[in-house]
């Protein structure tokens, strides 16, 4: 028997059905098409896309995680497309240069890990796992010109990023022009109701529309997720240090969700929690510390456990309220600055040590290079993390 042989029953309750579609949604394309599939009573096929170019998951990838769970919960065919081989070509979104292609060897490794941690959010058992080097590496060089004639380089350049490469004299390779392509020639092949995925997204899901119309496949519908902004409010990213991994430790996570900007909080609570949203908006009503404590220990619980949710907070307040150090905080080997701060790179560590952030609990004394020697301290690096050097 297939893994979706036995069909559950499909859930139209009028409720779910909005909170599915409204919840932690940026857009709908087209609106009545997806309230008219979801109140069908049909079993739709929907499917998320992911180039596993790295290694970690952050709160901003379990958006698009949840949704994926939030269908799978309601009784629909839910699909995980690994991108095999786009992840090899490179997606130019939201990117003001070419990405680096991944070789397969690290393609697989990458989703390995993704897989691994994706597990805190999706049930496998469950979900569809599909590679898109399944159907794009067999095309041949006639059917790819058939498929790019279904577009024009005017629809191509309407891309923000294209613009911005054209003015400041950039490149822009033709691979990069064919990327929506590709990602949209997955939806012909899955032929699927709908397509989900985080905003920065929606051009290429609507280039998968796009084709599936033209060749005679499902009307889709596309829907985006709302974008959750790192903890300093810029985009999540690895470049900024301000992600939350989902392989953060309960108390790293923890103290990072606290230095979550103020102004975050809403959108934190209604993507990043399963909160009722009355009860959400009670709690925002109150001091915003206070509003920090109670999604910190959410999404803590939610990733890790409630005890370790409950240690996190005990750790936090001792240290930010009381002036402590957390319990069992990591040890390493006395040497340079430079080469005892794991999961930090060398020029984020030189500007947080610029910037006065690293200092020494013990002596109180700031730490004026990434040069220098360390030994019998416990050092405090930024605003919640801390190290004990023998």
């Amino acid at each position: 028997m297939g893994l979706f042989s036995k069909k559950p029953a499909v859930i139209t309750d009028e409720a779910k059905v909005n909170e599915l579609l409204t919840r932690g949604v940026e857009n709908l394309v087209p609106k009545e098409l997806a309230f008219k599939k979801l109140r069908s009573g049909d079993r739709l096929r929907v499917y998320w896309g992911i180039d596993p170019t790295g290694t970690q998951i952050h709160l901003g990838h379990t958006l698009s995680l949840r949704k994926l769970k939030a269908f799978s919960d309601l009784g629909h065919e839910v699909i995980l497309v690994i991108g095999s081989f786009t992840a090899m070509i490179g997606d130019p979104t939201g990117r003001d240069a070419q990405r680096a292609p991944l070789t397969k060897e690290q393609v697989e490794e990458n989703f390995q890990d993704y897989k691994r941690q994706a597990q805190k959010v999706l049930d496998f058992s469950k979900i569809e796992i599909r590679k898109n080097g399944d159907w794009l590496s067999p095309l041949n060089f006639s059917e790819i010109i058939k498929l790019a004639s279904n577009f024009t380089v005017q629809q191509m350049l309407k891309r923000d990023m294209f613009q911005r490469r054209i003015e400041e004299d950039k490149p822009i390779s033709l691979h990069e022009f064919l990327y929506p392509l590709m990602v949209g020639y997955d939806s012909v092949v899955l032929d699927v109701d709908c397509e989900l995925g985080g905003s920065d997204q929606e051009f290429n899901m609507l280039a998968g529309r796009h084709l599936q119309q033209a060749m005679g496949k499902r009307d889709k519908f596309v829907l985006t997720t709302k974008l959750l902004e790192g903890t300093d409010g810029r985009k999540m990213s690895k470049s900024f240090n301000n992600c939350v991994y989902l392989d953060d430790a309960p108390s790293d996570m923890y103290g990072k969700l606290m230095s979550v900007k103020d102004e975050l909080l809403p959108v934190y609570f209604e993507s990043a929690t399963d909160m009722p949203m009355e009860e959400a908006a009670e709690i925002l009503k109150g001091h915003p510390k206070d509003a920090k404590m109670r999604l910190a220990r959410e999404i803590v619980t939610m990733y890790h456990s409630k005890a370790a949710a409950e240690k996190a907070e005990a750790d936090w307040t001792n240290t930010f309220s009381e002036g402590g150090v957390p319990e069992n905080i990591p040890t390493v080997p006395a040497g340079k600055l430079r080469d005892l701060v794991e999961g930090v790179s060398m020029s984020e560590l030189r500007r947080l040590v610029e910037q006065g952030a690293v200092s020494s609990v013990i002596s109180g004394n700031k730490i004026e290079s990434i040069e220098v020697e360390i030994k019998n301290d416990t050092l405090r690096i930024g605003k919640h993390r801390f190290l004990k050097v023998e």
